[in-house]
């Protein structure tokens, strides 16, 4: 699994159409407003690079109301909560 995080410099005043419409692009799993140099993050799940590269290139980079975007691939994940329930396992009542 790949996942990616990809900032989003937006058109302002088409930034809930666009975030909206991040969200009906397969891969993009969540799509978040945010604070900041960047309006909108989508993180993008695939199973391999190159259906990666089809999203960004191919999906995100054509989408009227995104000017820019910054992708950064994810090497490693690690969460609180994925370590909790690791250790959780088996303890279940």
């Amino acid at each position: 699994m790949v996942t990616a995080i990809v900032l989003i410099q937006g058109e302002r005043d088409k930034l809930p159409e666009t975030a909206e419409a991040l969200t009906h692009v397969p891969g993009v799993s969540e799509v978040y407003s945010v604070a900041g140099d960047f309006d909108l993050v989508a993180i993008v799940r695939v199973k391999e690079h190159e259906q990666l590269a089809d999203v960004v290139t191919q999906n995100l980079l054509k989408m009227e109301g995104i000017l820019r975007t910054n992708t950064l691939i994810a090497f490693k994940s690690y969460s609180q909560a994925d370590l909790e329930r690791m250790w959780e396992i088996g303890l279940e009542e």
